[in-house]
């Protein structure tokens, strides 16, 4: 991975102290612990561990947050944003898993945070369809999770 000098940062974004860019594309920057683009009226930080997916195709980067946020960013030269976001997705997953309950599934997935690890944060997506408020799917998909943690340990 090439890393990019501070000076060839978007004019008005501000990174924390010791974050480490490792990719710059248009107004996009990929850190060790973050992707910054482009916002309404600012630049947004997203850290990695909040993503949940993120697809690059026909020059644009689409990132779904963990929980249901949706960010559409156009890079017309990415550089290797896109190669950058991918590496670092996969690196903030320490456990994911699909399970079956008996009205449909869920995926539950542990993430790390980039920067100084710590805990895991657990997160539950659940199939289309499925009514994730439902409190009897719920409690299912609670206890699948609660099992996968004494599996792994985590």
């Amino acid at each position: 991975m090439r890393l990019t000098r501070r000076k060839n940062l978007p004019e008005g974004l501000t990174l924390e102290k010791g974050e480490r860019v490792l990719a710059v594309g248009d107004d996009t920057v990929a850190t060790a612990t973050a992707l910054h683009f482009p916002g309404e009226s600012s630049f947004v930080r997203l850290p990695w561990e909040r993503v949940e997916q993120a697809v690059w195709k026909d020059g644009v980067l689409v990132v779904r947050e963990v929980g249901g946020g949706r960010h559409v960013v156009r890079l017309t030269d990415p550089g290797s944003v896109p190669e950058t976001v991918r590496e670092r997705v996969t690196s903030t997953v320490v456990v994911s898993t699909h399970v079956k309950l008996p009205a449909g599934g869920v995926r539950i997935t542990a993430r790390r945070p980039a920067k100084g690890g710590g805990e895991p944060r657990w997160t539950l997506i659940f199939d289309s369809g499925l009514d994730a408020s439902d409190p009897g799917l719920l409690a299912q998909a609670e206890q699948a999770m609660e099992e996968l943690r004494r599996q792994t340990g985590l």
